[in-house]
């Protein structure tokens, strides 16, 4: 665990350097004030397998990469095991953003996805001073499953950028404090694509205390400030980990990690399920959908294509609906002879 004494090795035995989520302390403070937390996600591999997976312009490959960057951030400061879901609505260029996150073996590692929808003769008129998104809404939502109650948080977009919509996202919804980072993009013009975030919360040991102002807080303000001076570059930099780029932002606050959780990008798409979703369609309806005899099925999230016949899916569709039959006819019931006559 890296100290003041000096900046920590470039690699530590034994943690992972890439694709994670980086959990991180800040000891800096007097008594009183409000304690430093924070995440901070790398994206290697996992980013640039899911981008090169759609022909994206780079400006929406950029801010899906930090869509998913942002995701990853956000579900690894929540204890939860299920679905994380950070998805933005607008109607600027990008009029749909989705960064999916879900939890995999108790929270212990992270396996996300994502998708952009864009129109490109708005993209081809944005001017790139103004935002992509435009105007419209940003929501999170956890699903632990059936046994349990789904939240979501729901706030407009407000900012020129997905930092400051996500940091408004915390003022509006959790009267909380946060600061965010994000970067996204190439290592070189036809390089692998990577993308980093940082968030910092301030978190109060009594949840029932009304946390200052960030104006009254000189810590706050103080770490606000070490933040601004990282670099894209640092924080897309595959050569530096996230242990030693945190130890320079901040070894003068007495930051200190924990074990970081691995990520991965993956899909819960499958054959199974997509055969499933074109049973429930009207016969009319996958006629009507094939292309040269073929159904063709291709996943928003990962690209992968599934053909079908349109007469397996109505032969499986008649099956479905024979066993259904079958389910409700009640069982005949048989009197004895004792029984007594009606």
């Amino acid at each position: 665990m890296p100290d003041a004494g000096g900046e920590p090795d470039r690699r530590t035995p034994g943690r992972p350097v890439d694709d994670l989520i980086q959990p991180f302390q800040l000891e800096s403070g007097d008594d009183g004030e409000a304690k430093l937390s924070g995440r901070l996600a790398r994206l290697g591999d996992a980013v640039d397998d899911l981008l090169n997976r759609h022909d994206y312009p780079e400006p929406v490959a950029e801010l899906l990469g930090e869509a998913l960057a942002l995701g990853a951030t956000l579900a690894g400061a929540l204890k939860f095991d299920g679905i994380f879901t950070l998805q933005i609505q607008g109607d600027g260029p990008v009029s749909l953003l989705l960064a999916d996150v879900q939890t995999k073996d108790g929270a212990e590692r992270y396996v996300v996805r994502g998708y952009a929808k864009y129109d490109d003769e708005a993209l081809a008129k944005h001017d790139p001073e103004e935002s992509l998104l435009g105007e419209g809404y940003l929501a999170l939502t956890v699903d632990q499953g059936k046994h349990t109650d789904r939240y979501q948080g729901m706030v407009e977009i407000v900012g020129n950028n997905l930092a400051e919509c996500a940091q408004h996202y915390f003022r509006q919804s959790q009267q909380m404090d946060a600061a965010i980072t994000l970067s996204a993009g190439r290592t070189g013009p036809d390089g692998a694509w990577r993308a980093g975030a940082i968030m910092v919360q301030r978190i109060a040991d009594d949840p029932n205390i009304q946390l200052p102002s960030d104006d009254g807080d000189d810590t706050w303000r103080r770490v606000m400030m070490l933040m601004a001076t990282g670099t894209e570059t640092e924080m897309l930099d595959p050569a530096l980990t996230a242990e030693r780029y945190l130890f320079r932002l901040f070894h003068e606050e007495g930051v200190r990690v924990t074990d970081p959780r691995p990520v991965a990008r993956g899909c819960r798409c499958s054959s199974d399920r997509v055969f499933n979703v074109l049973v429930q369609l009207p016969r009319e309806d996958l006629h009507d959908l094939a292309v040269d005899g073929n159904l063709e099925v291709t996943c928003e999230f990962c690209s992968e294509i599934y053909s079908f016949t349109p007469e397996a899916v109505e032969a499986r569709a008649a099956e479905t609906a024979a066993e259904a039959a079958n389910e409700q006819v009640p069982n005949p019931v048989i009197e004895s002879p004792e029984s007594p006559a009606r």
